[in-house]
């Protein structure tokens, strides 16, 4: 069995999109992840997705020079280059997009239509269990 993007996406738990604009103080992006127990949202800009800002962005760029949440905006903060893979996409090109990138997170697109996001986690979890349940 191959195991796909879209497979990934449909066997998720949390399968809910968690989104965020630019303009918003990174702080607002804080407490929704904190919220929702997630690590990264997807940065949308009049329906477009224009970037994803994560924990890591802000431990990476912003605390180091001691940038305090509500002093920033997402938009100063998020990676501006986004990959993105077809839902037919398999997981190991998926693995190696991400890896060769340095990507955690991986939107997945099909006709300009954003289905959702798979992490590092996911795919290694799938390809360390060899198949998903169907």
């Amino acid at each position: 069995m191959i195991i796909t993007a879209k497979l990934l996406l449909e066997n998720k738990t949390k399968r809910k999109l968690f989104t965020i604009e630019p303009e918003k103080p990174f702080q607002d992006a804080v407490e929704i992840m904190a919220e929702n127990k997630i690590s990264a949202l997807l940065v949308l800009e009049n329906d477009e997705l224009i970037g994803i800002v994560s924990e890591r962005d802000y431990i990476r760029k912003a605390a180091p020079k001691r940038i305090v949440p509500w002093e920033i905006t997402v938009e100063e903060l998020m990676t501006k280059e986004v990959i993105v893979v077809p839902p037919s996409e398999n997981i190991q090109a998926c693995m190696q997009i991400m890896t060769s990138n340095r990507f955690r997170h991986l939107p997945v697109v099909e006709d300009d239509v954003l289905l959702g996001i798979i992490s590092i986690t996911d795919v290694v979890s799938a390809l360390r269990a060899g198949n998903l349940a169907s």
